[in-house]
């Protein structure tokens, strides 16, 4: 079953269960024009909350991945029902079911399981802001020995080989294909393998644990 059928699958059962499983997160409301509170984000987590922004972050089906939403008050102010830290950490592990989940081997030979994963760039170190921005995808482009490009999402990819600045790809129907990894900028910007590990805390500011440059990995292989 393709990954995304099955998130949303995993979804929807979650949706019937979650309220006698009492799995609930911070609400996100807004007030509408006739004074009333209408829900615009349920089952997220709270970072960030002063007079002027509301900033949390929540699992993003159609991207595959947590992110983050920064919302500005206005006229219409908005109102945050938070949750303990317990069931912050339910929604985390509700979360890790539905992205991609990959266990990925550094060229020191060191092994991380990285749930939610997805590829972000960045200028060079990892530090910063790129000047162009560039999404984060959950994708891998290569361009082949041939001088073709081609893309290919992460539920078609079996495992990831980097050797000598050469990248293997090896998808589950079988074939391989072969070249380097294809940056969508000219700008100076290394791509960085990212995500969520066992250890990720649901208080962080930040999305993701790990991060490391793809220049930096040895393997990635993608479970199903």
């Amino acid at each position: 079953m393709p990954k995304t059928i099955q998130a949303r699958a995993l979804l929807l059962i979650y949706f019937l269960v979650a309220p006698a499983l009492l799995l609930k997160a911070d609400t996100i409301y807004q007030a509408t024009a006739d004074g009333r509170q209408r829900a615009i984000q349920r089952d997220a987590i709270l970072v960030h909350q002063d007079s002027s922004i509301i900033i949390y972050k929540h699992f993003d089906l159609p991207d595959m991945r947590v992110e983050k939403v920064q919302l500005s008050e206005g006229s219409l102010p908005y109102m945050v029902v938070t949750s303990s830290i317990e069931q912050r950490q339910g929604i985390v592990e509700l979360w890790k079911r539905f992205g991609y989940t990959a266990n990925v081997t550094d060229t020191s030979g060191k092994t991380t399981q990285v749930f939610d994963a997805y590829i972000d760039y960045y200028p060079p170190g990892g530090r910063g802001s790129l000047l162009v921005p560039v999404p984060a995808i959950t994708s891998f482009p290569l361009l082949m020995s041939g001088g073709a490009a081609d893309i290919q999402e992460f539920s078609k990819i079996d495992r990831v080989d980097f050797q000598n600045g050469e990248v293997t790809l090896t998808l589950r129907n079988g074939h391989v294909e072969h070249g380097k990894y294809l940056m969508p900028i000219t700008q100076p910007a290394e791509a960085r393998f990212m995500g969520i590990s066992d250890k990720y805390n649901s208080s962080s500011n930040d999305v993701f644990d790990f991060s490391e440059p793809l220049y930096n990995l040895k393997t990635i292989v993608f479970q199903q």
